[in-house]
């Protein structure tokens, strides 16, 4: 997704499977619960029972599936339990069969693969904050809120969805925060007012938001006269794209073998240095995962991913080679 107003940064966390996706570790499926209609939620453990990678509020995990699919889901347990994950899966009617698979497939004692955790939607500080989520997009926000309540600062979540049987942890939520949370059922009170619910910009105060595109686009409607940095988002699904291909013929440098590559208009740059015998891990291929991500020495970089802010983008120090191209009639990459 391209950043459309300077006043926000973007990532993203489900994707669809690559190749090339490794697993740190096996991890255990300690309990398998249905947390609402299509959703079920995972709680991971190692087998020894030992202790598992930290982790911040907005991070991530890639889930290796048992049929060698990779998924991307938001970690929304408590990151103070180091001896445990949670994620919650939404059953994709549309999708590309992962989430399908874990719901058919995917029991207690099973084993799944891990890489991560990473975070591309890391909490920031702030004096206040104003959360909305757009159903599973609720997954993230939890330990974000969480943080915010142990901190002892001002916040308050609108959660939108489908139907209320259909949103996770809703009911948990409410009863544990009360009038701070305003869960908002479309087949009960049709869409949230985010015009009316927002407030107009504080000092010190951040918008999160995760979900649909069609909420996103709402929240940066809503939040245009914000400042900078001050609106940050997350979508599970990437922007309309061309995965990586599309665009002019360029050079890449590889500085640490000193091979130089050409990109031709209707190849990817990952492809390019695939088809080379250059491995890059990568995941998603739709630039939200931020497994791929990649130093840039020298040239300037066509970013065409979900997850750098304006001012990454301006530095052109880095970029993601699944989707991101080159300005430039040559790039310098640390490899």
């Amino acid at each position: 997704m391209a950043i459309e107003a300077s006043a926000f940064t973007t990532s993203a966390s489900t994707a669809p499977a690559a190749t090339g996706a490794t697993a740190a570790m096996a991890l255990r499926v300690a309990a398998r619960t249905e947390v609402a209609d299509g959703v079920v939620s995972l709680t991971l453990t190692r087998p020894d029972g030992g202790r598992l990678p930290d982790w911040t509020p907005g991070a991530h995990v890639d889930l290796v599936l048992p049929n060698g699919l990779t998924r991307q889901y938001s970690l929304c347990g408590d990151r103070w339990d180091a001896r445990s994950y949670r994620v919650a899966v939404l059953r994709e009617a549309e999708g590309r069969g992962g989430s399908s698979f874990v719901h058919d497939h995917v029991h207690e004692g099973d084993l799944v693969g891990l890489g991560g955790p990473r975070n591309n939607f890391a909490l920031a500080p702030a004096e206040e904050y104003h959360f909305v989520a757009g159903g599973i997009g609720i997954t993230p926000l939890l330990p974000m809120i969480a943080q915010a309540d142990m901190l002892g600062l001002p916040w308050r979540l609108l959660y939108g969805g489908r139907t209320r049987s259909s949103m996770a942890f809703a009911d948990e939520l409410a009863r544990a925060h009360g009038d701070r949370v305003s869960v908002v059922p479309e087949d009960e009170h049709g869409r949230p007012d985010l015009e009316r619910w927002l407030p107009a910009p504080s000092p010190g105060a951040k918008v999160y938001a995760c979900g649909p595109a069609g909420l996103l686009a709402a929240v940066r409607g809503a939040c245009a006269d914000w400042p900078p940095g001050r609106v940050r988002t997350e979508r599970f699904v990437a922007a309309a794209g061309d995965g990586g291909a599309g665009g002019r013929r360029f050079d890449v440098e590889l500085r640490r073998s000193g091979t130089t590559l050409a990109v031709g208009p209707d190849q990817s740059l990952l492809q390019v240095l695939a088809e080379a015998g250059v491995h890059v891990l990568s995941s998603c291929r739709q630039g939200l995962c931020g497994t791929c991500e990649t130093g840039v020495l020298d040239g300037v970089p066509d970013h065409r991913d979900s997850i750098l802010d304006e001012d990454d983008r301006a530095a052109g120090d880095r970029m993601f080679v699944c989707v991101s191209r080159a300005r430039s009639e040559r790039l310098v990459l640390d490899l």
